[in-house]
């Protein structure tokens, strides 16, 4: 529409137009006190209510600003995180970064909290989340908001994974503690002053420095030693980005200086100065070393000298190792500790309401929904999706609106007739013009769907149950029958107050010599919707094949129906094609109807014209985040050859999407609603996730038709073909599709291939171009390499866990037939030092001529690693290979669950979900693997 809305009728939707009244038309929603309302966010799925309308601000919506998160930084107050991403500690104990922000003012309660004999408070929302211990043994997690929370709940903590392990104190960094904890500053530089008796063993760590006794005492004999010359740095806090080593080894010397164990076993380190003790606890939090927080002790001063505090932190045993003590009597106690257990977990004492009613914070973690606070307690996150804004930005997000038609719905919705300026005013009839027009077609819409029921209707009910559809699925998409009479239509909404020049305008009707006359008759009735969910024109279907007219129907362009702009079924998909990040295309309307019922609601349809750029405008609506188009698009089409071109024809549409497109081909040749019919919901399910890239399924589709076991077939599958993959405008895909398609044609030869395609791309765009360079090989491919080169030329490296890995583990038919011939040759295990016997023995296994050049060939290349470190190399080489299989099947077993129905096929869905998480567990063992050497 012309013209710009004037501020001030925008100024006065937003006064009529209450928030929380329109929000409740979507989502239920209940007093949250403090004058907030609460619900179930529309914008993504959780299973506590999030989503916080506070009238006066706008919606928003959990911890209170004092409470303090553990992050890579250290303990910090939530209120400090607020309007960042920072790293915190999640559920699985490794670190993410996360954003913190504000949600809205709340009310709070507060939870009683204690362990060891300490006791903490933490005040939260009543909806907040938690994890307890359950189950028989105390091992598994629970999940109770504030206000559930009992006594002697015991909440869950999480601990960094231990980076100390296999870590060896840096010398340095002992130093440097010991300094720090028992030393002053001296001139430009430091001293360590150390106790000729108890100290003694400390001053093996400073080996190169000048050392001194202090002065003698009444005795005459001085227990102090005196470390000269030390850097002046050694009186000062280490970075926390120091490495593992020496921070260890920091923490270590620091301990022997100022520390205890006590004869139980009991670490602990005491200061003076309290933020240093909350320094010391980040510096275990990188480490992995857990601590029980900070307790303070009150010391009664000197005559004359006011009471001072000394603190202390304590160390949990089971996270130290015998490398951490320095001195013999602290390594002793520690190594025979009676300490039978970790007393890790808080223990909550009581929950109470408070009077507390002010701005709350949280992080939003997609690591796991949950993050650690300070003193390691787990607590779920706020699930918020940063969505917020005014009713107008609510109606834009939630109908996926612009602006200015966000302002005319809820206009529309309050009654208020909008001007418009554009130097000038818009003549409001426009406006009034389209209301009209909408209120024509929904009355349009409900006549037909009325009608389908009258005894005439038999053929289009009896047409849509052979098809699988029901009386309730018709309902559902407003399917109608149009009476095969002339004026049937026009007659009603006349009588409804409808002009004969709306009807005509609007593509209901056509001029007659004596009025207007339908422009449906005898016909099934789909009606189609805007993403709004207005009826703006219909889609009819013939019943009768003697029936005048073509098969299908649609309504003319008009002021409200422009087909190359319209997708069917888009109301009733928007929702579903931004929450999954996909749409699919199909080719009619009821194929539309079975894909949602199937089980795939992501589906539309174009009405009577091929699939284009304004379609893609359309989607790029739904499948916007932050301004780049996403995820994937998904042409279905039949196998036969009509298919397949007009496969080819959305080739072309692709160059204009930046995403994933797919295309999802039934080989037999049935449209999705043929394929319910005959084999099921699953079906149409398993059609969709069987889909294969658009590109690839051009280029695949092209070279099926030449035969390839001749060399003259290959060529011309070639020269065919290059012009497909030449047309790619990224660079990087048009490589990686020249490095496919040579070994789609079975050359393995890819600058062959890259060169022939160099020549095309360049006699497309009117000059000569070189041959590029071979593109580089897949990473994988690469990997195979390299483990297939220690195979042939180190095979004592490997031993026998090469000789165990399938042969499917390979990608490339070159990688499995070498495994096939080491293994038949008697694997590495039983290669021996290798060398020249080893080469001849595979030569005399590889029987095919083939198979020889390639024992030849990965017996020469070189390895890429240096002879003092190929042992450690195969190690990770051999661990990739084996991680390679698990990956696929992730995301295999991810994609079969992404098609089941979770509630329908609860049996199934576990399976799948418990295969999953063995298969997570095994990459991350394979990657701990490599990570460890």
């Amino acid at each position: 529409m012309a013209g710009r809305i004037r501020d001030v009728d925008i100024a006065l939707v937003r006064e009529r137009s209450p928030i929380a009244d329109v929000i409740g038309e979507h989502i239920q929603l209940r007093n949250a006190g403090g004058g907030n309302l609460k619900g179930l966010c529309p914008f993504h799925d959780e299973k506590s209510p999030s989503f916080n309308v506070t009238p006066e601000r706008g919606m928003y919506f959990c911890l209170a600003a004092e409470t303090q998160v553990m992050t890579w930084e250290g303990v910090r107050p939530i209120v400090e995180l607020a309007g960042g991403v920072h790293r915190v500690l999640a559920a699985d104990g490794t670190w993410v970064d996360a954003p913190f922000m504000s949600f809205g003012v709340q009310p709070l309660m507060k939870i009683v909290l204690t362990r060891n004999g300490q006791r903490k408070e933490i005040f939260a929302t009543p909806e907040h989340r938690w994890f307890v211990r359950s189950g028989r043994h105390q091992d598994k997690r629970a999940e109770v908001v504030t206000k559930d929370l009992k006594q002697r709940h015991r909440l869950v903590s999480v601990f960094p994974g231990s980076r100390i392990k296999r870590t060896t104190p840096s010398p340095f960094g002992v130093a440097h503690g010991i300094t720090f904890g028992d030393g002053t500053r001296a001139a430009t530089g430091s001293r360590a002053t150390l106790d000729s008796v108890k100290d003694a063993q400390l001053l093996k760590w400073f080996p190169l420095s000048y050392v001194t006794e202090g002065s003698t005492g009444a005795s005459g004999r001085s227990r102090q030693l005196l470390v000269h010359h030390l850097p002046r740095f050694f009186k000062e806090l280490p970075p926390l980005d120091e490495s593992v080593p020496y921070l260890y080894g920091w923490l270590a010397g620091y301990l022997a200086a100022d520390g205890h164990v006590a004869k139980d076993g009991t670490v602990m380190l005491n200061c003076a100065d309290k933020q240093t003790l909350e320094y010391v606890r980040a510096v275990c939090t990188r480490l992995g070393i857990g601590t029980y927080g900070i307790t303070e002790q009150v010391r009664v001063g000197f005559p004359g000298r006011e009471p001072s505090s000394i603190y202390r932190v304590h160390f949990v045993n089971e996270d130290l190792t015998e490398d951490f003590f320095l001195i013999d009597e602290h390594r002793l106690r520690f190594s025979s500790a009676s300490k039978a257990f970790a007393r890790r977990g808080w223990v909550v004492q009581s929950v109470e309401e408070t009077d507390r009613v002010e701005e709350v914070f949280c992080a939003t973690v997609d690591h796991g929904h949950a993050f650690v606070l300070e003193d390691n307690i787990l607590t779920g996150n706020c699930f918020g999706c940063s969505e917020g804004g005014d009713v107008i930005t609510f109606v834009e997000k939630i109908e996926h609106l612009s602006f200015g038609e966000a302002v005319e719905r809820l206009a529309q919705r309050a009654g208020i007739h909008l001007q418009y300026e554009q130097g000038g005013y818009v003549p409001r009839r426009d406006h009034g013009e389209r209301a009209r027009l909408v209120e024509a077609h929904k009355a349009a819409a409900e006549f037909y769907a009325e009608k389908l029921l009258v005894p005439e209707a038999s053929a289009g009910r009896r047409f849509l149950s052979e098809r699988g559809f029901e009386r309730a699925d018709a309902e559902t998409f407003g399917v109608g029958y149009a009476p095969n009479e002339w004026e049937a239509l026009a007659r009603h909404l006349m009588g409804r107050g409808f002009s004969a020049d709306e009807l005509v305008k609007g593509g209901l009707a056509k001029e007659g010599r004596r009025g207007p006359i339908d422009r449906f008759r005898g016909r099934l009735i789909w009606p189609i919707r805007d993403a709004t969910g207005d009826v703006i024109g219909f889609g009819a279907r013939k019943l009768l094949d003697s029936d005048d007219g073509p098969k299908y129907l649609n309504t003319p362009d008009s002021p409200l129906y422009k087909k190359s702009q319209v997708l069917y079924g888009i109301d009733l998909a928007k929702r579903e094609i931004s929450k999954r990040s996909q749409a699919v295309i199909v080719e009619g309307y009821t194929d539309v109807m079975a894909c949602h019922l199937a089980g795939v609601p992501t589906a539309v349809a174009t009405c009577g014209t091929s699939f284009g750029e304004e379609h893609i405008k359309i989607l790029r609506r739904f499948l916007l985040d932050q301004a780049e188009f996403r995820g994937e698009v998904i042409f279905t089409f039949d196998g036969d050859a009509a298919g397949q071109k007009a496969a080819l024809r959305a080739f072309a549409d692709e160059q204009k999407f930046v995403t994933q497109t797919y295309v999802a081909v039934q080989g037999d040749g049935l449209d999705p609603c043929d394929l319910r019919v005959k084999q099921g919901d699953a079906a149409v399910r398993d059609l969709i996730a069987s889909r294969e890239p658009l590109f690839q399924f051009a280029i695949r589709s092209t070279i099926a038709r030449y035969d390839l076991r001749s060399n003259e077939g290959k060529i011309a599958a070639l020269d065919a073909a290059a012009p497909i993959v030449a047309g790619i405008k990224d660079v990087g895909l048009r490589k990686r599709y020249a490095i496919d398609l040579d070994r789609w044609l079975g050359f393995m030869d890819e600058r062959f291939v890259m060169q022939r395609i160099a020549e095309v791309s360049g006699a497309q765009q009117g000059r000569p171009q070189r041959a590029p360079k071979a593109a580089p090989l897949d990473p994988s491919v690469r990997v195979e390499g390299e483990l297939l080169k220690l195979a042939v030329q180190r095979p004592a490296l490997l031993g026998p866990r090469f000789d165990a890995l399938d042969p499917q583990a390979f990608t490339t038919p070159d990688h499995i037939t070498l495994h096939k011939v080491i293994v038949a040759a008697g694997g590495t295990a039983a290669a021996g030092g290798g060398g020249r016997e080893w080469v001849d023995r595979l030569l005399e296994h590889a029987h095919e001529e083939g198979a020889r050049v390639l024992v030849t060939r990965f017996a020469v290349e070189a390895i890429h690693a240096d002879a003092h470190a190929e042992e450690r190399y195969a190690g990770d080489i051999l661990t990739a290979v084996e991680a390679m299989p698990v990956d696929r099947a992730i995301a295999q077993v991810k994609s079969r669950i992404q098609r089941l129905n979770p509630v329908e096929e609860q049996q199934e869905y576990n399976k799948l979900f418990g295969e999953l998480v063995a298969l997570e567990q095994q990459r991350r063992v394979l990657r701990d693997r490599v990570s460890g050497s």
